[in-house]
């Protein structure tokens, strides 16, 4: 599981996993995948389906608490911000900080340098929305927002996953 094949891995993630619409039962359905798979393996998640003007679908799961639906918020401003999943974010970062450096236009109160928000791509629309997990460790977070997105597209997630999930 090395850093640059985990950043190849999700840019294709970004440039493949493209929905040919999206609309609130897209959401549903990519958001109950997300529920389904975390529930099955008891983590203790929030998700948030999103287009960038409105939520269209949140449910968080037992062992949650409040500060995943911050969390959540903090990860889409990061990815709305800069068009790509908040972890590949994380892997490419240049510095050592857990957070955005002072100087770098990223206030962290508003915005988290943590994984788990995943963009929501429409063919002829680009980028529009993201799917958002909080819970459990950030590549986790990742990896449910991406299986949510296969499943809804009906794709295998195990050829899109990460290197060991």
């Amino acid at each position: 599981m090395s850093r640059d094949a985990d950043i190849n891995q999700i840019i294709a993630q970004e440039e493949g996993l493209v929905f040919d619409h999206f609309d609130e039962e897209m959401a549903f359905v990519t958001g109950m995948a997300v529920r389904e798979r975390a529930l099955k393996d008891k983590a203790p998640i929030a998700v948030e389906v999103r287009t960038w003007d409105r939520v269209l679908f949140f449910a968080a799961l037992p062992g949650s608490s409040f500060e995943n639906a911050d969390w959540i918020r903090r990860k889409v401003n990061t990815t709305r911000r800069v068009l790509k999943s908040s972890y590949r974010v994380v892997l490419e970062k240049k510095f050592e900080e857990p957070y955005f450096p002072p100087g770098r236009g990223f206030d962290n109160a508003e915005h988290a340098l943590a994984g788990g928000c995943f963009p929501i791509r429409v063919k002829g629309a680009g980028i529009i929305g993201a799917v958002t997990v909080s819970g459990v460790p950030q590549r986790q977070d990742h990896f449910y927002a991406v299986a949510g997105v296969c499943d809804a597209l009906g794709q295998d997630v195990a050829t899109w996953a990460l290197a060991g999930e």
